[in-house]
């Protein structure tokens, strides 16, 4: 890395104040302080020497979701492949995975962090670093033949009107990854629901009997009996290794596991979070079970609540989205609040609006826009709590 350190000094200069370069600053800044360390001395405030900032941060969620991009890559390629009666290893699906998955990557990163360079030169600021995890999270909630430029264009609408309308990255109030398939969902429905978005085909005629159709889409026409691409039974192992249509990132319980234990062990994301929206979706899910018998006609009632955890987005969302450390509750009982509220209110959608058989997203925003109000709530709990504790000394 020294030739590449030296190079970047070398034309450090160009971009100074004074330089020929100079409103290019913000460019420069952000690329070089992502490779090493920043150089910047701080200038107000108490402060300590630390090797991470946020750049560091971000990079640590994009190693956690490396096991979900890897899975995922290899799972299109595999349900391609299945669709077609086509046996296929290891290597023809990684191959056919990153044909699908690597323009979308590339796509989500080039034009959100276009964005944001321009912002950063017309605001004259430092680079925003949100978009290291927002440009992997986008493409990962996606089906693997979403057009390019709807990719494009929701992450123009997550960049501009998600966040640097709010001031940029630490003030936005919505998760920009969702803000953008929440676009998508509402303006281009065709492309990110029903059966027929999960599996790419590649253009190719899939085999007789094929269906795309989700797991959680199945049980509102055939209950528990849920069937793969190809008409092969669908079990709970199945829906945890992540062998099963769905959304690029969003398949393998397992992977994503992996994922939250590595956002644990460096401290980046929050446990309580974690905890609590896997609790409040069981234990809802379990509550729900028991209305079965008296709706007869929702086979969603009849779901078992651990099939809930690992089908569809739940796991995903549980991990890489509720966990964003700007849009999630800060106080500790606010951070156990607000999880359990995202779980439960995922399976009451999915279980009492069965058209929408999955409930993450909604669930997930709608709590990011109540979650200054959980905290404001247990930070007054907690003054009425110390003023009576020194009320009752004084007496």
């Amino acid at each position: 890395m020294n030739p590449l350190k030296k190079l970047l000094e070398k034309v450090e200069p160009s971009f100074r104040e004074g330089g020929k370069l100079h409103k290019f600053w913000p460019v420069y800044d952000g690329f070089a302080t992502f490779l090493f360390v920043p150089g910047h001395p701080t200038h107000k405030g108490s402060h300590i020497r630390d090797g991470i900032d946020l750049k560091r941060t971000m990079v640590s969620v994009i190693f956690a979701m490396m096991p979900a991009l890897l899975f995922g890559i290899y799972n299109v390629g595999y349900q391609h492949y299945l669709a077609l009666g086509q046996e296929s290893g290891l290597v023809e699906n990684m191959i056919y995975g990153l044909i699908k998955v690597l323009p979308l990557i590339v796509v989500s990163y080039a034009v959100g962090l276009g964005v944001e360079f321009a912002f950063c030169v017309i605001k004259k600021h430092q680079i925003n670093e949100g978009f290291l995890v927002s440009g992997m999270l986008i493409p990962l909630v996606v089906p693997p033949d979403m057009p390019l430029w709807m990719v494009a264009v929701a992450t123009v609408f997550a960049v501009v009107i998600g966040k640097e309308v709010f001031g940029g990255t630490g003030m936005n109030v919505l998760n920009p990854a969702l803000t953008a398939r929440a676009f998508l969902f509402f303006a281009y429905p065709a492309f990110i629901s029903g059966d027929k978005v999960w599996v790419s085909l590649g253009g190719e005629k899939a085999v007789d009997g094929f269906s795309g159709a989700t797991p959680l889409s199945q049980f509102i026409t055939q209950g528990p009996a849920i069937k793969n691409p190809v008409g092969g039974d669908i079990g709970f192992i199945d829906g945890f290794i992540g062998l099963i249509p769905g959304s690029i990132g969003e398949t393998s319980t397992l992977a994503i596991l992996i994922g939250a234990a590595i956002l644990i062990f460096t401290g980046v994301a929050s446990w309580k979070i974690m905890f609590s929206v896997f609790a409040g979706g069981y234990l809802t899910a379990t509550l729900l079970n028991l209305l079965a018998g008296h709706f007869p006609d929702n086979p969603y009632l009849t779901i078992e609540p651990h099939w809930h955890l690992v089908f569809g987005g739940f796991a995903f969302g549980a991990v890489f989205m509720a966990t964003d450390p700007v849009t999630a509750a800060q106080t500790p009982l606010g951070k156990l609040i607000y999880g359990f509220l995202i779980g439960v209110i995922t399976i009451v959608i999915r279980v009492l609006n069965p058209a929408y058989p999955e409930g993450m997203m909604l669930s997930i925003l709608f709590m990011n826009v109540a979650a200054p109000l959980i905290d404001y709530y247990v930070v007054q709990a907690n003054i009425k709590r110390r003023l009576k504790r020194v009320t009752a000394k004084a007496a």
